[in-house]
């Protein structure tokens, strides 16, 4: 398991950072790239390169609003990524704990728990952008 983590930040560490953009691409997509499209897939549909290696697949995050009736819960999918709030419905967590690894990654900056929350609301965004109707 904890090389499976270790490869997916492996993968992710060559790609965009979350401050550069793609021309004509919604905020966080560099950021969903970076740090979920090895698990999740560039599309979001669960079939990033490292997913067949994980005891469970990765959600298809692009059915979050559909599989909860049609409402996007924004507050949910927060927490998830986050991760340093347990979420006890969604059963056992093989997805990194994203909140502490972005909270380390500037914990040399300013307001460094702050940067990760905002961090977490911008991918939160994005899969809003992702939802299929």
């Amino acid at each position: 398991m904890r090389s499976v983590l270790v490869l997916c930040l492996l993968l992710t560490r060559g790609l965009e950072s979350d401050t550069q953009e793609r021309a004509g691409q919604p905020a966080g997509t560099a950021l969903y790239l970076q740090y979920c499209a090895s698990c999740h897939g560039p599309d979001g549909k669960g079939s990033g390169p490292v997913a067949s290696a994980l005891r469970q697949l990765p959600a298809d995050l692009t059915l979050l609003a559909r599989r909860a009736g049609g409402h996007f819960d924004e507050a949910t999918v927060m927490a998830v990524i986050d991760g340093r709030r347990v979420v006890g419905a969604h059963g056992p967590r093989e997805m990194p704990v994203w909140g502490t690894v972005f909270e380390e990654e500037r914990k040399d900056q300013p307001y460094p728990r702050y940067t990760s929350l905002l961090r977490s609301r911008v991918l939160t965004d994005y899969l809003r952008s992702l939802q299929q109707e």
